[in-house]
């Protein structure tokens, strides 16, 4: 763009932003018609190689090549938005109601976005903290999670030696006001706007604690910091666990820190890698992390998008930790993004065994846009590859089914690929473990008591009770304890209805209707009765399934999350398997196609 040409574009530009913060949008309007003005916007992009954003943009996107608009795509382009800002301004005159312009721009913003992938998300000003915790994984406030509970919202789960657990909040509590004002009717959302604050600063919190009543309780706000690693540890003399939460800033330095701890002693000689539940994050914390296992300048991922200046292959760049000790990544179908990034990579370079369930399938990657105003734009701008040239997106978003949903990538698209040591691996599907193991199968029961807070409530009921239990891998409720559960869930009036009884409820309905149910009344009536006694049942059948589910509740009010995590290790059958494959070395290198 010829100088003279930037710094008229520039002049342009910038007395239109003054006009707007002076005038507001509907007044530019009346000065100069939204069609000439988006036009002569058009006309300036288009008669340069380069058009440069009215916000200052960042060096990386400086040096991208911008997409030239074609006549008709500029055209088209310049028609709908007049048509939006006329459609808009109409609305805000004549509408019978007074509009909140915010709340309805986000609202059709988002309504667009949604037509794209869940990924490419906007935020406004007001929400710019949630952006960067997903990066930074911090936040100022008094770190506990809640949940919605009736007209208000319980504290589910305190963070250890956070404000909230210091101040003496405690899982169960109700929040009732925040500050003076009542939460009733707010959701979660809304509640945790209110506790969130500048650390430093003092929020009045009053809670109702079964058998206590109303408590006021004055906390100080703190900068919380979500762990990325929220457990690691030996799980028997020579095999170390470490659980990785998120990727996000400094995970890498986290979790080169914990095997290093693991192996002070040089005792370590294997790890199992927890990715399951695991969403992603930051693309190159999965890069530097798959580092710690492999030799420097190793290529680990590449992407590629719209915008082929940005296209980019991402190698390991620091000293490795341990190029040779045996590895197990364990995944599910919640392990996302950066996860499948880390341990695709793993399983092309023939570097660790993968045990678990197939992962989630996202190939996709975002980039953070700046907007005017302190907004910003989380878009899709490239899908990535994995070291074998496989990219493992299963939801092809450019192509909608004849229900308007985006249809998954069909079997016979689907290409074969091969790791370092040549096994054969697909594309479109996620991430396949080496080892699957069995479907998780949950009970109706359980659900039904999860749903309803029943084990909650009664593993409140047992913290009130008791100051203490022993240590996470050593607690275990006895056989009274129990009882008094079962007796808890009747005091409770709790009721549920199973597969089976809807289905029969349907077909009596049906049967009613066509006439025919006096033929089958009899037949109905006792097969109602039986389904009706084996759910009376289901407390005995499912007793270690629940047990399991109770144990693991009342251990978390004595030792957070960290106690759930060792509580469980002793009944996860992933690890369990991982476990096993450790014992047979001739296995696990058959599997990853070595030739020892």
């Amino acid at each position: 763009m010829p100088s003279w040409l930037r710094i008229f574009y520039k002049l342009f530009t910038g007395c239109c932003i003054i006009l707007v913060n002076i005038k507001s949008l509907f007044s530019i309007l009346n000065f100069l018609s939204m069609k000439r003005f988006i036009l002569i916007l058009l006309f300036l992009g288009l008669f340069s190689s380069y058009l440069p954003h009215a916000q200052a943009q960042t060096k990386d996107s400086r040096k991208a090549k911008q997409t030239q608009p074609t006549d008709e795509n500029a055209f088209e382009i310049a028609k709908q938005l007049e048509i939006y800002v006329a459609l808009f301004k109409e609305l805000n005159t004549y509408y019978v109601n007074e509009l909140n312009p915010a709340e309805l721009v986000k609202t059709s913003i988002d309504a667009m976005l949604k037509t794209l992938d869940p990924y490419t998300v906007y935020y406004p000003e007001s929400e710019m903290e949630d952006a960067r915790f997903l990066t930074t994984g911090s936040y100022g406030g008094i770190g506990a999670m809640i949940s919605k509970r009736g007209d208000y919202v319980q504290i589910t789960e305190p963070y250890e030696n956070a404000p909230a657990h210091l101040s003496g909040l405690m899982a169960g509590d109700i929040i009732k006001e925040v500050d003076g004002k009542s939460v009733k009717g707010l959701s979660t959302s809304d509640v945790t706007s209110l506790l969130k604050g500048q650390p430093e600063t003092e929020v009045k919190v009053l809670v109702e604690r079964k058998g206590k009543g109303d408590t006021l309780i004055t906390i100080k706000r703190d900068k919380i910091k979500v762990p990325n690693i929220p457990y690691y540890g030996m799980l028997n003399d020579s095999i170390g666990y470490l659980l990785h939460s998120s990727f996000k800033e400094n995970s890498y330095e986290d979790i080169r820190e914990a095997i290093s701890k693991m192996n002070e002693k040089g005792k370590l000689k294997g790890l199992v890698f927890d990715l399951r539940g695991n969403p992603g994050g930051l693309l190159i914390e999965a890069v530097r992390i798959a580092g710690l296992f492999t030799e420097k300048g190793q290529l680990i991922v590449s992407t590629k998008g719209k915008v082929s200046s940005w296209d980019k292959e991402y190698r390991t760049y620091e000293h490795p930790l341990d190029t040779k000790m045996p590895l197990i990544f364990l995944v599910n179908e919640n392990s996302a993004s950066a996860s499948e990034i880390l341990s695709g990579a793993m399983q092309d370079l023939d570097r660790a065994v993968i045990i678990g369930k197939r992962t989630l399938g996202k190939g996709l990657v975002q980039t953070p846009r700046p907007l005017p105003y302190n907004s910003q734009l989380k878009v899709t701008t490239a899908k990535y590859y994995i070291p074998s040239g496989r990219c493992i997106q299963e939801i092809d978003y450019a192509h909608k089914g004849t229900d308007g949903k985006a249809i998954k990538v069909p079997d016979s698209l689907i290409s074969k690929f091969y790791t370092k040591n040549g096994r054969p691996v697909y594309d479109g599907k996620g991430i396949f473990p080496d080892i699957q193991t069995g479907k998780d199968t949950t009970p109706e029961i359980i659900n039904f008591l999860l749903r309803d807070n029943v084990i909650f409530d009664f593993a409140t009921n047992y913290r009130l009770k008791h100051n203490t239990i022993p240590s996470p891998d050593q607690f275990h409720i006895s056989a009274a304890d129990y009882d008094e559960f079962m007796a808890f869930v009747r005091d409770s009036k709790f009721s549920y209805q199973t597969a089976a009884e809807k289905s029969l409820e349907d077909f009596k309905k049906k049967a009613e209707n066509e006439n025919h149910f006096d033929l089958v009344k009899n037949q109905y009536e006792e097969l109602k009765a039986r389904l009706n006694e084996e759910k009376n049942n289901d407390l005995i059948r499912y007793k270690k399934d629940i047990t399991q589910l109770i144990e693991n509740e009342i251990v978390s009010r004595y030792y957070f999350q960290k106690g759930r995590i060792i509580y469980n290790l002793a009944y996860d059958q992933d690890i369990a398997e991982a476990l096993k494959l450790f014992t047979d070395m001739n296995r696990y290198n058959k599997i990853l196609g070595n030739s020892k």
